[in-house]
């Protein structure tokens, strides 16, 4: 149970940090551009596509249309997916978990790109792939 002299401290922090850091003031999702747009009380106006977000990435429109800004304004929530979003970790370039973040940047690393690098993955392939790692005894 909290208790109320931590309860007005939790209150003077998140008032200290309203005043540093931008929040949000508007949120919806544009259907047209495939966007979520959110405005900052800062004026500035953020807009990302949802499948580049943890939760969000096999969202249909009509779950992304239902959008709420959390109290703090430091969050949005999609009650249909039962997703979070953090403002503050989205403006900092982060996406999702870490684990959900190496597994898209390995998606992209690892996809052949250049011929030489195709050739080089399939004669990797012909000889039984990357050999496995011997322990250590």
């Amino acid at each position: 149970m909290v208790k109320r002299d931590e309860f007005q401290m939790a209150r003077k922090r998140g008032k200290r940090r309203r005043a540093a850091e931008p929040y949000a003031v508007q949120a919806r999702y544009d259907r047209r551009q495939q966007r979520v747009v959110v405005e900052l009380n800062s004026g500035l106006v953020v807009i990302f596509p949802p499948d580049m977000v943890e939760g969000l990435q096999d969202a249909k429109p009509r779950q992304l249309l239902d959008l709420e800004i959390t109290p703090s304004g430091f969050g949005l929530y999609f009650p249909q997916l039962d997703a979070d979003v953090y403002l503050p970790g989205l403006l900092a370039g982060k996406f999702g978990s870490q684990r959900w973040m190496a597994a898209q940047l390995g998606k992209r690393g690892g996809s052949a790109r250049t011929t030489a690098k195709a050739t080089a993955a399939r004669a990797n392939g012909k000889l039984g792939g990357r050999p496995r790692k011997r322990d250590a005894a």
